[in-house]
C-alpha cells in the first residue's frame, strides 16, 4: 500500500510541475508579457523597453539647412518618445548619394533618405511646376506649401514609401561676379544651375551651366562660370561671397526636398511611435523654413559686412517681362503634364491657392 502512495504521489507531482511550466511559456512567450498574441514585429520596441533604431540619410553635409533638419527631426522623435527611437544620422553621402538615395531606402541600404526631387527625375513631374518662379516670398511659405501640395497629390512612384516630412528652399537668385540689374546685363553670363532647372536661366537670356553646387567653387575660381542660381544662404555657408559680390534681386525657382521611409519598416514601427513620426510630419515644414530664413538673413548681412556684397534691383520693365515669360512656362508645363493624364491644373491651382494662403499669414 504504501508504494502505491508513494507512485500515486510522484504523478501528482509531475502534473502540477508541467501545468506550472505551461503557464509559464504563455506569459513569457518571445520574451513578451502578455505571450506570442501581443509580439511586436521585427525591428520594433519590445514592452520590455527595446530600443528602436533607425537610419536616416541625406547626400550633402551635415551644417547644411537640409541636414539641420534630419538633426531636429532626430532629437525630437528621440525626446517624444523618452529614448524608445534612437536615430543615426548618415549626411553628406557617408551612406547614401543623390544618385542612389531612394533605391538605397526601397532596398532597405538606410530606413529613411532624403534628397531634392529634381534630383528624382520621373518620380515627381508635378512638383517641376510648383519649382518654378510662382511668387514664394521665402522659405517658410515655400516649405508649407510643396508640403501640403505632397498631402493631395502624392506621386504614385511613392506608393511604397512613407512620406515623413516635405520642405523647400527659398526662392533661389542669381549671384554673380558682373554686377546684371537688366535682362541684357544677364545676357550669354555663365551661370551655374541644376541640370533640371537650365529653362529658368535660358529664359534669363543667360547661358545655363549643368554641374554640382560642390563643382561651382573651382568653376567660379577659374573663370568657366561667372555666378550661379542657388538660395542665398550658400554666400555664407559655403562661401561663396569671396568670388560673387553681386545679387540680382529676382526670386527664382526652390528646390523641393522629400524625406521617405521604406514602407515596411514604416510597419514594423509600434502604432506609438508611428503617431510621433506622423505628428513631426507638418512641423517639419515650419521649422525648417523658418531656419533657413533666419540662416539667409544672416548670410546677406554677413556677406555685406565682411565682402561688400550689392543686391542689385532689377529694372521694373525686366520683371514685368520675366513675370510673364515664367508665367508662360508654367501654363506649358500643365498642359503637357495634363495631356499625360496627370491632374495638373488641379495642382496649379492648389498651389496658387497655398501660396496666397501662407503668404497672408
Amino acid at each position: 500500500m504504501r508504494k502505491w502512495w508513494i507512485v500515486l504521489l510522484c504523478m501528482m507531482v509531475a502534473v502540477l510541475a508541467a501545468c506550472g511550466g505551461q503557464t509559464t511559456v504563455q506569459e513569457g512567450s518571445a520574451n513578451q508579457p502578455g505571450g506570442a498574441a501581443s509580439a511586436q514585429p521585427a525591428g520594433s520596441a519590445s514592452a520590455s523597453g527595446e530600443t528602436i533604431e533607425l537610419t536616416y540619410a541625406f547626400f550633402a553635409p551635415a551644417n547644411t539647412f537640409p541636414a539641420v533638419q534630419m538633426q531636429k527631426w532626430a532629437d525630437e522623435l528621440e525626446k517624444r518618445s523618452n529614448g524608445k527611437v534612437k536615430v543615426k544620422l548618415f549626411p553628406g553621402g557617408t551612406l547614401l548619394t543623390a544618385k542612389n538615395m531612394y533605391d538605397g531606402v526601397a532596398n532597405k541600404v538606410a530606413d529613411i533618405g532624403l534628397s531634392a526631387t529634381s534630383y528624382e527625375p520621373g518620380v515627381f513631374e508635378l512638383y517641376s511646376i510648383s519649382d518654378l518662379p510662382s511668387g514664394y516670398p521665402n522659405a517658410k511659405v515655400a516649405s508649407q506649401v510643396v508640403y501640403d501640395l505632397l498631402q493631395e497629390f502624392p506621386p504614385d512612384a511613392l506608393k511604397d514609401f512613407k512620406i515623413i516630412t516635405a520642405f523647400a528652399t527659398e526662392p533661389s537668385y542669381i549671384q554673380s561676379k558682373k554686377r546684371a540689374s537688366s535682362l541684357a546685363e544677364l545676357k550669354g553670363q555663365r551661370l551655374r544651375i541644376p541640370g533640371a532647372n537650365s529653362p529658368v536661366v535660358a529664359e534669363l537670356g543667360a547661358t545655363p551651366v549643368g554641374m554640382s553646387q560642390s563643382e561651382a567653387v573651382e568653376a567660379l575660381q577659374t573663370g568657366v562660370i561667372e555666378g550661379y542660381v542657388s538660395s542665398r544662404e550658400v554666400l555664407k555657408d559655403l562661401k561663396f561671397a569671396e568670388m560673387v559680390k553681386y545679387v540680382t534681386d529676382y526670386p527664382l525657382s526652390i528646390t523641393t526636398f522629400v524625406a521617405v521611409m521604406n514602407k515596411q519598416k514604416w510597419e514594423s514601427l509600434p502604432p506609438d511611435v508611428q503617431k510621433l513620426v506622423d505628428e513631426l510630419a507638418p512641423e517639419m515644414p515650419v521649422f525648417t523654413g523658418e531656419y533657413l530664413d533666419g540662416i539667409v538673413k544672416d548670410s546677406i548681412q554677413w556677406s555685406k559686412d565682411k565682402h561688400q556684397l550689392e543686391i542689385v534691383p532689377l529694372a521694373d520693365a525686366d520683371k514685368a517681362e520675366l513675370d510673364k515669360k515664367y508665367e508662360a512656362m508654367q501654363k506649358k508645363l500643365v498642359q503637357d503634364y495634363k495631356a499625360k493624364g496627370l491632374p495638373a491644373e488641379a495642382f496649379n491651382d492648389k498651389l496658387h491657392e497655398l501660396i496666397k494662403k501662407y503668404s497672408s499669414q
